[in-house]
Formats: structure tokens, sequence, C-alpha cells
């Protein structure tokens, strides 16, 4: 997994995470947030083999090593099965838990897919191990039917590819103390600068910007410029839906389904109406008059 996050793609950690974790600077697993996911991955790897086992009928064994490639020994495997096919090769099989509102990242457009970051994980095995042929089960619900099966082949220009992206990431930046720039989506960045850098100090000295960075301050006016027209737009539109809107909840008066015909085309609405219990900002103030210590206990 720590290809996907040379390449920039992982939807975990970035490539200054991953420099951070091998000089042992900071970790980038978190062990509190997603501990049950991994823990569950982790207790249904030998069930969902065992699925892919009974669906395919391909002979499945585990070696416990760690693999190592024979000419660039920084790229290791440490594969889940490997899969003894018909006609005698060996392909890789990769274990996979989701949870059913996620298996559609196994998808594009209708189309059967592996998520990138898996299939740079494939690769990766693929040029280590030395074999043609990767497959993924992945479970995402509770009965043997609830599983995706991929397969994905070798590709030698991808791997040439892999080779060079991650050479240059440890020769050039784990072995050279160089820190990878940031490359990524902006949330992840922000994550992986709190990881690093810990809270923020109001009392720390000023920071001076690098020269790369100032220049881009020009493009982040413009596009705040354009953000801010593009919101008065929209909230032009929106005051238009809402005072429609209006005019329609006021009609339906306490009913909460409503028919109509405009145009030679019909239309239905419905509403449905949600209870929630909440403490607005008078009952928080009175908890804390009344009930201090509930307050202190389970206030942030």
């Amino acid at each position: 997994s720590d290809a996907a996050a040379v390449l920039g793609v992982s939807p975990f950690a970035t490539a200054r995470d991953l420099y951070y974790d091998k000089l042992k600077v900071v970790s980038y697993e978190d062990g509190e947030s997603n501990w049950v996911a991994k823990e569950v991955g982790h207790l249904l790897e030998d069930l969902v083999a065992e699925i892919f086992h009974v669906k395919t009928g391909f002979e499945i064994y585990q070696v416990k090593k760690m693999f190592y490639h024979p000419t660039y020994t920084y790229m290791l495997a440490d594969v889940d099965y490997f899969i003894r096919l018909p006609n005698g090769k060996t392909a890789i099989l990769e274990i996979k838990t989701t949870n059913y509102n996620a298996k559609d990242h196994w998808w594009c457009d209708g189309r059967e897919i592996v998520p990138v970051n898996y299939e740079i994980q494939g690769r990766h095995y693929m040029c280590v191990m030395n074999v043609d042929e990767v497959y993924y089960c992945c479970l995402y619900g509770n009965s043997e039917d609830e599983v995706i099966i991929r397969h994905i082949e070798r590709d030698l220009d991808y791997e040439a590819e892999l080779i060079a992206l991650e050479g240059n990431f440890w020769n050039n930046h784990v072995q050279a103390q160089i820190p990878p720039p940031y490359t990524e989506d902006g949330d992840l960045i922000i994550e992986s600068a709190r990881r690093h850098f810990g809270p923020a100090d109001e009392n720390a000295s000023v920071s001076e910007l690098s020269v790369s960075l100032s220049s881009s301050l020009v493009r982040y006016t413009e596009l705040q410029a354009e953000k801010s027209e593009l919101n008065r737009e929209i909230k032009r539109v929106e005051n238009e839906m809402k005072r429609l809107q209006g005019r329609i909840v006021a009609e339906m008066g306490r009913s909460c389904t409503a028919t109509a015909n405009s145009g030679g085309a019909s239309y239905t609405i419905t509403y449905k109406p949600v209870l929630k219990p909440s403490i607005d900002k008078e009952g928080l103030i009175r908890l804390r008059a009344q009930h201090p210590d509930i307050y202190e206990d389970y206030v942030t």
C-alpha cells in the first residue's frame, strides 16, 4: 500500500507521510479513527480467501514471509495469498473488505475496475514476485454472494514507471533525507501537516513562505474572487428556488404528499418529516447552570 502513497494517489496518506514514517519521524498509521475497519479486515481475511476458493475453484495457499525485489531491494511484498492456477502458473490473491456503501468504488461508469490504490499495490507485487496475474476478492456484505472478484494482468510499461517513481522516492528522498513535495488533495495535505507538526501554537514565530508559494498566492486570490462571483449566482438561484418551495409548502399545508400537472407532465411532491432530539443554545446555557458536572463531562 506504500506504493500508492509514493504515486500520490493514496486516499489515506501523502508521500510526505510515508517519508516521515520510513525515517521514524512520525507514523501515519491512525490507530484510533479506523481501528475497527482494520481489525475486521484482518479477522475476515481467511474467510474471504475461502469464499474466493469456493467461487473460483482455484487452489490457494499462503507463504508467510516478506519478499523483496532481487534488484531493487527496497521494493518489498507482503502477499496475502498465492493461487495455483490450472495451467500450473502462480498468481497473487489480494483480500479486501469494505462496507456496502463503498462497493461502488469497484465500478466506474458501469465498468468493472480495481480502485487505483489497490491496482498499484497489485502491480507492485507482480513486479517484486515476477508473476503475471493478480486477483482481488473484496467482501462488502455478510454472505458469499456479496463479494467482488477482479483480475488484472501484468503491464511491463506501467511497471517500469512504477520502479522509476519508487526508486526516486527511496533514493532521492528517504536515503537523501529530503522531504518529497506535497502534490495531493488539500484535505490530505492538511491532515498530514497536523500529524507532523501537532496543534497550532499562537505563540509560535511568524513563518515566511517560500518564493514558489508566495507566487501561488496571486492565483489563490484570483480563485477567491471567482468563487465569490459563483457564490453570488448560486445564492440568487437558491433564493428563487426557496421562494417557489415556500409557495408550494404553503399550499400543501400539513399534507406530506401533493400532485400536480403542468405542460403535459405529472409531478408528485413528497415530504418525509424527520424528528430528532437536539439541544439548542438556550438549552445548553440551562444545562451548564443547573448541571455543571454533566455539562463538563459531555460538552466539547
